[in-house]
């Protein structure tokens, strides 16, 4: 069995405003701070990954800056907006809604079909 877990529709962008909400990171470090945060049980290719930056960006979500990593390379650096904060509460919360209901619905037994 594969140690790590593909990601269901539409949860990449919630994982990006969660990794970037820990702290400005160029878009590498968002790649590497989702697999550190989820146990390394979630990797994000960088082919997914540098479109959702950009869209979360044009969306108000993210804001960018340019500067230089610690490589010593010119990168954009990302951090969050009180949009993007905003939002990242409300996915959050609804996500943690679904993953309740399906939890609870897996641990029922035949008693309480």
């Amino acid at each position: 069995m594969a140690s790590t877990a593909e990601l269901l529709p539409g949860t990449l962008d919630l994982l990006i405003l969660k990794a970037v909400s820990l702290g400005r990171q160029h878009g590498y470090g968002v790649l590497l701070r989702i697999g550190q945060i989820s146990g390394d049980a979630l990797q994000v290719e960088q082919g997914s990954l540098y479109p959702a930056l950009h869209r979360l960006e044009h969306q108000g979500l993210l804001d960018a800056e340019w500067g230089v990593s610690e490589n010593n390379r010119r990168a954009k650096f990302y951090g969050l907006t009180e949009a993007g904060r905003r939002r990242l509460e409300q996915e959050s919360a609804s996500w943690n809604r679904l993953a309740a209901a399906i939890a609870a619905a897996l641990a029922a037994g035949p008693q309480e079909a």
